[in-house]
Formats: C-alpha cells, structure tokens, sequence
C-alpha cells in the first residue's frame, strides 16, 4: 500500500513537472513569433542598435491590471550573443520575468508584446545576477524606431537598456522606468531539468537551446550575425 502511494506521488510530481516544462517551451516559441513579427514591421528597431546589442528580452503578453493602483507583469526569455566578450552566436534562453507598478485609474487587461535590447556588458551582468529596477539599478530609455533612427540620437550611448512594445498592432519605443526584471530561476529549473542560473546558460553555454528556441535563435543569427558595439 505504501509503495502503491510513493508511486503515485512520483506519478503526479513527473506529470506537474512536464506540464511545468511545456509552458515554458510555449513562451519560447511566442517569443520567436513576436521576435520575428516586430522584424518584419517597416519601421522597427534600427539595425544599427540590435547590431549593437549584448542581449535581447522578450516578454511576450505582458498584463496590465488592477483599478486605482495599477501593475504588471510578464514572462519571458533573454537571449545573449554566447561568450565572456558576447562575440559569439545567440545562447539559449534564459528566463525572465518583468514586475511593475504604477498609479491611477487603468481601466481592462490589456496585453502588450515588450522587447528589451541589452546595450552593454553592465547591463547584461546585472540583469543576469539579480532583480534590477530599471531607470535605477540600470539606464532604461524609450528605444527609438525606424532604418535613420539610430544615426539621429545618441540615446543609445546613454541607455543600458533599450525598450520596444507592441500592442494592438502599434509598434514603438516605450519606457518601462520603475518596472524590475529578474531572472526566473524557477522557470530555468523547470525548462532545463536541473538548477542553473542565467549566467551559466548564456554566457557560459552550460546547456543546449530546447528545440522550442529554434526560431528565436534562427531569427537572431540571421538578421544579426555579429557584435558590432564600439566596445
């Protein structure tokens, strides 16, 4: 009867632990299909600054609830160019999750596609080691949108992080000031079947992409094979 219930339990925890799994596969592959939906919009982010960038976040359907004291939140995957000096192809992801709060009347639940380009190595580190708020614990700024966007702005000089979202079909840069992003280590233990942190899956290549990263990554190292930073 004993080893009847063990059984059981071990039954119900593997069945939890693979539908864990599945849901963070699923939010891989979304985040491929707005990766490659807000490429394709005609005035998106300047090539200039995701040539430029360490990192890529995308959030993809991130809430906005509440009445009176209004908030968010949002999961999704961080995807950085591999290699101690980010001069190397697309890592596998590592999971994130976006918090925020804000004040006054917010009226629905309205869902919006959030993609964060990670401008430098400070950046990066940061994000990947611990919460951070943005605007304070890292420069946050608005990202600027369109092919001659990025040669007439020095914003991308000042920022650590640039931020773009998508919502009801309208693309365009966006601040996220006061918003944090942490990384979901939950998340990475459920997709990759053991503890391991941001750091060991995207800088050190610690673990091979899941098959659910295949368009992200493929989308990635087409349209930005190489670091062109000035650093």
């Amino acid at each position: 009867m004993k080893s009847t219930f063990v059984l059981l339990l071990v039954m119900v925890f593997a069945g939890s632990t693979a539908l864990a799994q599945k849901d963070e596969n699923k939010r891989i592959r979304i985040a491929g299909q707005v990766m490659v939906e807000i490429l394709n919009v005609p005035d998106d982010i300047p090539q200039e600054l995701l040539d430029k960038a360490e990192c890529v976040i995308v959030l993809p359907s991130v809430k906005k609830l509440a009445f009176g004291v209004g908030g968010s939140y949002g999961r999704g995957v961080m995807s950085c160019r591999s290699g101690k000096n980010f001069n190397g192809r697309w890592s596998a992801p590592s999971m994130m999750a976006l918090e925020g709060g804000s004040f006054g009347l917010q009226l629905g639940g309205q869902s919006t596609d959030f993609v964060l380009l990670v401008m430098n190595s400070r950046g990066a580190d940061s994000i990947l080691s611990t919460k951070v708020k943005l605007g304070g614990d890292v420069a946050a700024a608005a990202g600027p949108v369109g092919r001659n966007a990025a040669a007439s702005t020095d914003i991308s000089m000042q920022a650590e992080i640039l931020s773009y979202s998508r919502s009801r079909g309208l693309f365009a840069g966006i601040s996220l000031a006061g918003s944090t992003l942490r990384p979901d280590n939950d998340g990475n233990e459920r997709l990759y079947g053991k503890g391991v942190s941001g750091q060991e899956i995207v800088i050190n290549s610690k673990v091979p992409p899941p098959a659910s990263a295949k368009l992200l990554l493929s989308t990635l190292n087409r349209k930005s094979p190489s670091n062109r930073s000035d650093r």
